[in-house]
């Protein structure tokens, strides 16, 4: 009974969720240590924070990483930390994954999806840029080549400035 009545609980609390609207540009980082429990997160108390939601199945994905290994190698002395969530099903997908894109920024696995059932992220990847006060200040569905690596630029010099 008591298992029933756990499962139910978190049947209920991710619909809560899910059924809530997503964050949106000037909206508190919600507390990720809440969203994505055991995670080892980095510090970002004072720091301009891009979290991306991705998947081992999406190519964009694997092309989004390129780029955020020239922005964490150009920005993470000046205070950028980049988290990379990834939502896949499947732990060893996620881990394959992981392993082959070497990342030197912090990944960690929504492997509960409570994180994207909370930010709902409308494509993969998706991605918020915060500002050094916690509020959210930018927000990328999906990821061109052409077009994304000058934006995140232009929005991480304004806002490491401000």
């Amino acid at each position: 009974m008591k298992s029933i009545l756990t499962s139910l609980a978190l049947v209920c609390s991710t619909l809560t969720l899910s059924a809530a609207e997503p964050p949106a540009v000037g909206q508190a980082l919600p507390k990720l240590a809440e969203l994505l429990p055991g995670a080892k997160l980095p510090a970002t108390t004072g720091k301009v924070v891009l979290v991306d939601f991705w998947a081992s199945w999406c190519a964009p994905c694997e092309a989004s990483f390129a780029c955020m290994g020239r922005l964490h190698d150009k920005y993470a002395a000046k205070g950028l930390v980049i988290i990379g969530i990834g939502v896949d099903d499947e732990v060893a997908n996620y881990q394959s994954f992981a392993a082959k894109q070497k990342p030197a920024f912090t990944l960690v696995h929504d492997a509960a999806h409570k994180a994207a059932a909370f930010f709902n992220p409308p494509t993969m990847p998706s991605s918020y840029l915060v500002d050094r006060k916690g509020k959210i200040r930018f927000i990328h569905k999906g990821f061109k080549k052409a077009t994304t690596e000058p934006e995140y630029t232009k929005e991480i010099d304004a806002l490491l400035a401000e």
